[in-house]
């Protein structure tokens, strides 16, 4: 994806929070990469938090309409936060991870930190956590495990679980402050 793909997107992303509170009409992106789908996550953050994230795991819409849906789903209806205010909108820093397929972890070996994502299935809870959190966190492979773990309301080894099924996935993650001059 290019830069001005990238930035198409992350320009979206803000418009589609803010049309929530000035109710303007979205104007979607109609180049062929973005009606592609994928996976992906939209992450907002404010002085440096975590102030909502929601995503698709696997490829339900094109990008530019998952985009639309996970930015206001990440801005209103993240279980972990109030509701975003309008006057937040100027302090939030827009994050977008496009998701590459999920990849059966036959190895614990085959893990990379800050190249893969993590995302667990077991019998009591799923969870996903992307590849970049490892390495905001300064986490090994064991303490990523922990998470992935803990992440999906499971017990710390539970990814050694027999009914436990691990995968792992790459991640395009860019931000606003990329593109800031």
């Amino acid at each position: 994806m290019s830069g001005e793909h990238k930035k198409l997107l992350l320009k979206l992303a803000r418009a589609a929070i803010s049309s929530r509170f000035d109710h303007r009409p979205l104007e979607k992106p109609q180049e062929p990469v973005l009606q592609e789908k994928r996976g992906l996550f939209v992450s907002l953050h404010k002085q440096g938090q975590l102030r909502g994230c929601i995503g698709y795991i696997k490829a339900f819409h094109s990008i530019v309409d998952s985009v639309v849906e996970m930015a206001q789903e990440a801005a209103f209806s993240d279980p972990r936060f109030p509701s975003l205010r309008q006057e937040e909108l100027d302090d939030l820093e827009i994050e977008i991870s496009v998701l590459s397929e999920m990849i059966p972890v036959d190895s614990t070996d085959e893990i990379v930190i800050g190249r893969d994502g993590l995302f667990i299935q077991h019998p009591h809870g799923s969870g996903l956590l992307l590849p970049q959190v490892p390495v905001e966190w300064n986490w090994d492979l064991p303490e990523y495990l922990k998470h992935i773990c803990l992440k999906a309301g499971l017990h710390q080894k539970a990814w050694q679980d027999p009914g436990a099924r691990l995968h792992r996935f790459t991640a395009e993650v860019f931000s606003e402050a990329d593109f800031s001059d």
